[in-house]
């Protein structure tokens, strides 16, 4: 075997790889999941509006 068919086999398999990567990242059964993971950040926010409200509220008194 040479090393043009080592590079070729190799190419194949990432390609193998990359493939599997996006039908299991764009698969429906993975959505809920996906979903929940975007919300993460907002997960918080209504104690942060609590805390704009009173700073703001000082600020105007």
């Amino acid at each position: 075997m040479d090393i043009g068919t080592l590079r070729g086999l190799g190419t194949a398999l990432v390609l193998v790889a990359f493939v599997g990567l996006l039908i299991w990242a764009f698969s429906g059964r993975r959505k809920k999941g996906f979903d929940e993971a975007a919300n993460l950040p907002f997960a918080d926010e209504p104690k942060s509006e609590k805390r704009e409200e009173k700073a703001s509220g000082s600020k105007h008194e």
